[in-house]
């Protein structure tokens, strides 16, 4: 079993930044994937950023060119570092990591972005 622990979320300005981390404990197997998702109140949750087994790094449409996924493979350690921070990326967000056949995620980190 894998614990996911989040932090680095916080208020910020628009066009600053953040940077999350998520840090994985416990079984830790070969990823099969790892990831980013955000959820907004009264929003589904959607999928934000994810890095393949192959190291491949995909993005959402909406924060293609700002954010960027990183994973720390000695720390176990997943980050999203998050550039020209708009209002619309206000949500909080989710850390997500595949593990063999599991699935598991991080409690969630609130990201405010207001002037």
């Amino acid at each position: 079993q894998v614990q996911l622990v989040e932090s680095g979320g916080g208020l910020v300005q628009p066009g600053g930044s953040l940077r999350l981390s998520c840090k994985a404990s416990g079984s830790i197997f070969s990823f099969r994937s790892v990831g980013w998702y955000r959820q907004a109140p009264g929003k589904e949750r959607e999928w934000v950023a994810s890095i393949s087994n192959g190291a491949r790094t995909s993005y959402a449409d909406s924060v293609k060119g700002r954010f960027a996924i990183s994973i720390d493979n000695a720390e176990n350690t997943l980050y999203l570092q998050m550039n020209s921070l708009k209002p619309d990326d206000t949500a909080v967000y989710y850390c997500n990591w595949k593990t063999g056949p599991y699935e598991y995620w991080g409690q969630g980190t609130q990201v405010t972005v207001s002037s």
